[in-house]
């Protein structure tokens, strides 16, 4: 158990979800409390030791982003309640907790791509297609596309999410809210590229989550995090060559130089690379929301 999920159950705090690196709680007037920890997943396995700051950094930037968003799609966020916790767990989780609505979750990762990257790249390299549809020869690692691909995933909260076409999106919630998606992810990720744009970074992708709250699309979890998007260096970028993200990328590095073969337990990492990833995730807060945190 994490020092997070003790104290929620020493208050009296009922547990909704654990997920890899959040802990979600139900309050007493219905409301859901998401406190992101400073765990950390990779290659889908939780590793061992924690990175400072992580929590409280993708709070910030969700929120951060979660109201300047809201003329786009409403979200899930409510009024933060110190009262419904002790005043010690509530200083100690505000920075890194959203208070929100309880949503009817679509089961659904809502990708949006402007660049080659990842596993969209090697299935292009491998078959020419992204997300099985085709994309024209040419193009290579950290290429830009010719437009914007939104190419959705099923949700596999125990393992990686499956990537599905456009057509099995519709056949699995109906056509008119696959279109309504679609098009929300796509408006979404213009609003956010144009801005990093300005300030010197590639939004290269990201992934969103949406549900139903009193019969309306919000979206929920969390939104243009360096956990959920990747984020270039404008001025580093070469077309061709694999970009550096502002994430977790130092623990990756890390991990590729060992004998593991990416299956729990994770290896645990070196006091030098959790410092560079805290720095990553800081860097990225300052560079992308203006947040010195």
């Amino acid at each position: 158990m994490t020092p997070v999920l003790m104290a929620a159950q020493d208050v009296g705090l009922e547990v909704f979800r654990r997920g890899k690196v959040r802990d979600t709680f139900v309050l007493d007037d219905g409301s859901l409390l998401m406190v992101a920890t400073d765990r950390l997943s990779a290659f889908d396995v939780v590793l061992p030791d924690p990175i400072p700051e992580k929590g409280r950094v993708l709070t910030q930037i969700s929120r951060w982003w979660f109201e300047r968003t809201a003329h786009i799609v409403a979200n899930h966020l409510l009024e933060d309640r110190p009262d419904a916790l002790p005043p010690a767990i509530w200083a100690e989780w505000r920075e890194r907790s959203m208070r929100c609505a309880r949503a009817e979750r679509i089961d659904i990762e809502c990708v949006v791509r402007g660049h080659l990257s990842g596993s969209g790249w090697k299935e292009y390299r491998d078959r020419g297609t992204l997300a099985g549809e085709p994309l024209p020869p040419g193009l290579r690692d950290s290429s830009p596309l010719p437009e914007l691909r939104f190419t959705p995933a099923a949700k596999n909260d125990n393992g990686h999410d499956e990537n599905i076409s456009r057509a099995e999106l519709a056949r699995t919630v109906g056509a008119e809210l696959a279109g309504l998606l679609e098009r929300t992810s796509l408006e979404l990720f213009r609003f956010a590229a144009l801005h990093c744009s300005g300030r010197g970074i590639i939004l290269a992708d990201t992934k969103f989550e949406f549900g139903m709250i009193d019969g309306r699309l919000c979206l929920i979890d969390e939104i243009f995090t360096p956990d959920s998007s990747r984020f270039w260096e404008a001025s580093e970028w070469r077309e061709g060559e694999t970009a550096v993200s502002f994430d977790k990328q130092p623990v990756r590095d890390y991990l590729e130089t060992l004998d593991w073969d990416k299956r729990p337990p994770g290896p645990s990492l070196p006091p030098d690379v959790v410092a560079a990833t805290t720095a990553r995730y800081l860097e990225a807060a300052r560079r992308i929301c203006g947040l010195e945190l």
